[in-house]
């Protein structure tokens, strides 16, 4: 199981790297078939369930195949046979309690209310033999090394061409170009803005960028309280 925290910062990039550190490397596979039917996201349709949202895509026939996995995503993890991937953003407290018991779980730390609640209780976690932490920033900063960790978590092997195609394929310019994953289908069914990009712009803390003199130390002060009682610390940018 892949558990990851935030859907437009990170997760799809972290899925197509675990997808492939489990599948021999097999870039023209991942090309071939959509990231969302390789990976389930497992509560999608919750995103969905609205009766607005079901008489909006109700007549969409072009994309049919894409709403009914929406809808059916339960069903087609169950259906799945061994070895599954599946893609949530639910916290541990709400997986089952023997989840690390039974399966790998690599664990991207984002944005995924209530955030810090979330994060710690995988924090927590982070020396158990089943569980993989990272942070987005530092993958950011080395990709290669965040490579090597998920192909030493899942007890794989890599040479130095595939780990150098690997950070060629992750490279933020190919994924936007990339039909597999950059989810252009959004647009489709109005969920994204026509000029909007799912794959974003693959950097870390431009909130800084956004944020005035008072935002900022509001914030700061908002993660100073919340991280006081754990050791948690995020990488700085």
């Amino acid at each position: 199981m892949l558990y990851t925290k935030f859907l437009f910062a990170g997760t799809t990039w972290i899925q197509e790297l675990v997808w492939l550190v489990l599948n021999d490397f097999d870039f023209a596979k991942a090309e071939a078939i959509p990231l969302v039917d390789r990976f389930p996201f497992l509560e999608f349709s919750m995103f969905f369930n609205g009766t607005k949202a079901r008489a909006k895509f109700q007549h969409n026939i072009k994309n049919k195949a894409f709403i009914d996995n929406i809808y059916k995503t339960v069903d087609r993890v169950v259906e799945m046979h061994s070895p599954r991937y599946i893609k949530t953003h639910l916290p541990l407290s709400l997986l089952p309690p023997d989840l690390l018991d039974t399966c790998k779980v690599v664990y991207t730390a984002l944005e995924w209310t209530p955030c810090f609640d979330n994060v710690k209780e995988s924090w927590e976690k982070r020396n158990h033999p089943n569980m993989l932490f990272i942070f987005y920033e530092e993958s950011l900063k080395d990709l290669a090394s965040t490579v090597d960790r998920v192909v030493k978590f899942f007890g794989k092997t890599i040479t130095d061409e595939q780990r150098s195609r690997v950070c060629v394929h992750l490279s933020f310019e190919n994924f936007k170009k990339n039909k597999s994953v950059n989810k252009n289908i959004f647009k489709e069914l109005d969920l994204l803005n026509k000029d909007a990009s799912f794959v974003r712009k693959g950097k870390a803390g431009t909130w800084r960028e956004l944020f005035d003199e008072e935002m900022t130390r509001q914030a700061e002060q908002w993660m100073a309280d919340n991280l006081r009682d754990t050791d948690l610390r995020y990488p700085t940018v």
